[in-house]
């Protein structure tokens, strides 16, 4: 035996419409409510949708910089020194323009450099002052030395006077030597002055070491006569 359908009681009638109404109303709020309605600090940041919010409705300093996506903000948008050196990939950053500079002097130096060396092995002049070696001397040691012993035979203090009047000095004993056996070269049978001084008895009263045409080291007396030959720098 089927029953008949029961006519609604007025209760049920007024439930049906308050949840009808209830139900409109969050559709109409979630379609109807915009970022504009919302209150200031009533939305936490969990129920914000990704992507929903534009960057200038983000108060500052409440964003950690870890919550960031990387490549978002540009460095125009950064607080000075908010950002140090280990979170700066250096692949990114151009030259600095002192850089540039220093590195283009650098080359500029090494370059000027390099052309006065090249250029002081046949520049007759470096730097207002003659180069080389002059006539009847050959570069030795660093400097030019006369290829020929003086003429006459003095002593000691007159052949010192003689070389410095020619811008030059007396060569030292072991590099005369040394000079001695050079291709070409020949000292005095007599033996030749050096610079060295040695065996002091008294006021102008010593000895100076000699060096023989067989590159042996004597010694005479410095009021002795005895060839020599000067060393001239090469720029002078």
């Amino acid at each position: 035996m089927c029953r008949g359908f029961r006519r609604p009681t007025p209760a049920l009638i007024v439930a049906c419409v308050a949840l009808f109404a209830a139900l409109s109303g969050t559709v109409y709020a979630a379609a109807r409510i915009d970022l504009r309605a919302i209150k200031r600090g009533s939305l936490p940041g969990n129920r914000v949708k990704p992507k929903s919010l534009p960057g200038n409705r983000v108060k500052p300093s409440s964003l950690p910089g870890n919550r960031l996506k990387t490549g978002t903000l540009a460095g125009a948008k950064l607080i000075p020194r908010s950002v140090d050196g280990s979170r700066v990939d250096a692949a990114t950053l151009d030259q600095v323009p002192s850089a540039a500079h220093a590195e283009v002097a650098d080359s500029a130096g090494d370059a000027e450099t390099a052309l006065n060396a090249v250029s002081a092995i046949t520049a007759e002049t470096i730097n207002g002052y003659g180069a080389g070696c002059r006539t009847g001397t050959r570069p030795f040691a660093g400097a030019c030395w006369q290829t020929a012993s003086s003429e006459a035979a003095v002593t000691a203090p007159a052949a010192a006077e003689s070389c410095a009047a020619q811008g030059g000095e007396l060569p030292d004993a072991l590099t005369l030597a040394a000079f001695s056996r050079q291709a070409g070269i020949a000292l005095d049978d007599g033996d030749e002055w050096t610079g060295d001084l040695t065996n002091f008895t008294g006021t102008n009263l010593f000895a100076v070491v000699t060096v023989s045409s067989l590159a042996a080291i004597k010694t005479a007396l410095s009021t002795e006569p005895r060839k020599y030959r000067c060393v001239i720098p090469l720029v002078g």
